[in-house]
């Protein structure tokens, strides 16, 4: 009967060692940092993007009201120029009483139509106002998540550095930019 017989060099007795017990902490909690960061991060990132498409929306529906705009008020000034040829039309057959009467009720016929038309076109030109109002929130929140979103990036920069240098005013320094972005970012969401 073979019996096996298991030979533990030095290597193996570090790992095991280093394994049950952490002798490098600051390692650890840097390391540890860094993954909250890179999560931090990719949410401020997720949510800069979003804010950016939000604001790209709104623009673009302010864009296609403001078309819509312009053609009711082009619709408005069409009956408005049929009104002036009726009112011209009727100056001119004073002397016709029944020609005189057609041009009069087609002048009063256009002034009831250009009425609902400005209406539409005033309301249409007030959405676009409030599109753009959106947009422009929108993309100010985008530029805090944006901002937060490079602190965050700069800070996780920092911990990699301090994990090589071993630097603890350089771990106080991504600290102090990690906390900059985390407020940039609170700042934002409750911003927006």
């Amino acid at each position: 009967m073979s019996e096996e017989f298991e030979v533990h060099g030095p290597h193996d007795h570090a790992v095991e060692h280093a394994g049950h017990h952490d002798e490098d902490p600051f390692a650890s909690r840097m390391a540890v940092m860094t993954a909250i960061l890179a999560t931090i991060g990719a949410l401020c990132a997720y949510q800069s993007g979003n804010s950016e498409n939000l604001a790209l929306y709104y623009k673009n529906e302010a864009a296609i009201r403001k078309t819509e705009a312009s053609n009711q008020w082009n619709y408005y000034q069409a009956k408005g120029e049929k009104q002036n040829l009726a009112e011209l039309g009727a100056a001119l057959s004073a002397s016709n009483p029944d020609a005189h009467t057609k041009f009069l009720a087609e002048v009063d016929k256009y002034k009831q139509q250009k009425e609902p038309i400005r209406a539409k076109a005033e309301a249409i030109e007030k959405d676009v106002v409030d599109n753009d109002a959106k947009s422009e929130v929108l993309l100010h929140g985008h530029h805090r998540w944006a901002q937060a979103t490079t602190l965050i990036q700069v800070a996780i920069a920092l911990c990699a550095i301090t994990l090589l240098t071993r630097k603890n005013w350089l771990r106080n320094l991504s600290f102090v930019v990690a906390g900059a972005g985390v407020i940039t970012g609170a700042i934002a969401f409750f911003a927006g």
